[in-house]
């Protein structure tokens, strides 16, 4: 389970706690975070239920993961007719909405408080989750493995 924003950690942190220099090691925290720092995007189809992950980082934008999707989904397995993602801002701008236009893709928004709407990228989050843990219990590392396909 990670942690909100900044801001919102905050929030909550001076709404429960208070130590010296807190808000100071709040930031420290976040911003090295070694989630937050790491990023991989799920490209999943329902169909055939493989997965295609993509490393990246958290600092992406919108063209970056738009330019991800284009090369490594679209070119190995076309057009989707549908989008299903989270509300985060890179899948909302106006960089994605323009893509959703040109492509004739429908984009679907999983809801606020209940992502697991898109069951499929749920269980292969969870499913690779453990395979990347085992890659490390092994001294691999995961970025030795970037890119692959999961069926």
């Amino acid at each position: 389970m990670g942690h909100m924003s900044e801001d919102r950690t905050k929030e909550r942190v001076v709404s429960t706690a208070w130590w010296p220099k807190w808000e100071q090691e709040l930031s420290e925290y976040i911003n090295t975070c070694e989630r937050c720092q790491k990023e991989i995007r799920n490209h999943g189809k329902k169909l055939s239920k493989s997965v295609k992950r993509l490393p990246c980082h958290k600092e992406d934008t919108a063209m970056d993961t738009d330019l991800l999707f284009l090369n490594n989904i679209i070119s190995s397995c076309g057009v989707p007719k549908i989008i299903i993602s989270n509300r985060d801002p890179k899948f909302t701008s106006e960089v994605w909405t323009n893509l959703y236009d040109i492509l004739g893709t429908k984009p679907a928004f999983s809801t606020i408080y209940n992502p697991q709407t898109d069951c499929l990228a749920e269980r292969m989050i969870q499913m690779m989750e453990g395979i990347i843990k085992r890659f490390g219990a092994y001294g691999m590392e995961y970025k030795d493995h970037e890119g692959y396909t999961h069926d």
